[in-house]
């Protein structure tokens, strides 16, 4: 999966590279171009990497709920 994420993220930047070719050289079609190189950027590279990197409960650490307010809490009080 890391493999699949590095290689969609060179094709997407490559893509958006020719699209800011393309309206440099004010090529009719550069604004779609550059528009779906940012589509899928957005819709499909960022949900893989979303999914990769929390796939194993890592997000459990960053939620916050009442025992670690307190913890906050008392911390600051000390």
């Amino acid at each position: 999966m890391k493999t699949v994420l590095k290689i969609l993220f060179v094709i997407f930047i490559l893509w958006m590279c020719t699209g800011f070719y393309l309206i440099k050289t004010e090529h009719e079609k550069a604004q779609i171009v550059m528009g779906l190189g940012v589509f899928f950027l957005s819709f499909i590279l960022m949900p893989l990497f979303i999914y990769y990197r929390y796939r194993d409960n890592k997000y459990k650490k960053y939620i916050l709920n009442d025992q670690k307010i307190k913890e906050w809490i008392d911390n600051s009080n000390k």
